[in-house]
């Protein structure tokens, strides 16, 4: 048995584009679980406890889908929950590569689990959906409410607006 597929991600913010794959998840494997990342590797401009409890607001009417936080490698996360399978959206060429090469590391080091991972092409309406175009769009005073699941937007606006002040960038993208 395979258990759920374990969508990891920062998912800073959570957007329409990742409630979509989550929804497509279950559809494929039953149930999945999100694992949100608390990297210190990445920089993040939300903290793991908002990430984690807008995913939750977000999914709550999606059955079978549980929210977990965590550290560490993704294949530890995999034997914890009883899965062989994550779950990647690859919207770009750029995201092939380097998902490709993740999910060959994540294979290597996890032989007594056989951890299979499986890329999942977006919905055309949010294939250009990213977590730092959002954070982009917002820190030059933008409207990102259309990029948000409705049960966080007007939430998630008001804290990028906190956050971050007109004309800069905090999430690393390039300024346009």
């Amino acid at each position: 048995m395979q258990g759920p597929a374990i969508y990891p991600g920062t998912f800073d913010p959570p957007h329409k584009g990742h409630i979509d794959l989550i929804q497509r998840g279950v559809r494929l494997f039953g149930s999945v679980v999100v694992a949100v990342a608390d990297n210190r590797e990445k920089s993040t401009l939300f903290s793991p406890e908002e990430r984690v409890h807008w995913l939750q607001l977000c999914t709550e009417t999606i059955s079978a889908v549980k929210v977990v936080r965590f550290q560490g490698l993704v294949v530890d996360l995999l034997g914890r929950e009883g899965s062989r399978v994550l779950l990647r959206g690859i919207r770009t060429f750029a995201d092939f590569e380097a998902e490709y090469t993740m999910a060959l590391t994540n294979r290597s080091i996890s032989a007594e689990i056989e951890a299979e991972t499986v890329f999942v092409m977006p919905s055309l309406e949010y294939s250009h959906f990213s977590s730092r175009h959002v954070k982009e769009i917002a820190s030059f005073g933008g409207d990102v409410r259309s990029y948000l699941p409705d049960k966080i937007s007007n939430e998630v606006s008001s804290r990028l607006e906190e956050l971050q002040g007109p004309g800069t960038v905090e999430s690393g993208g390039p300024q346009r």
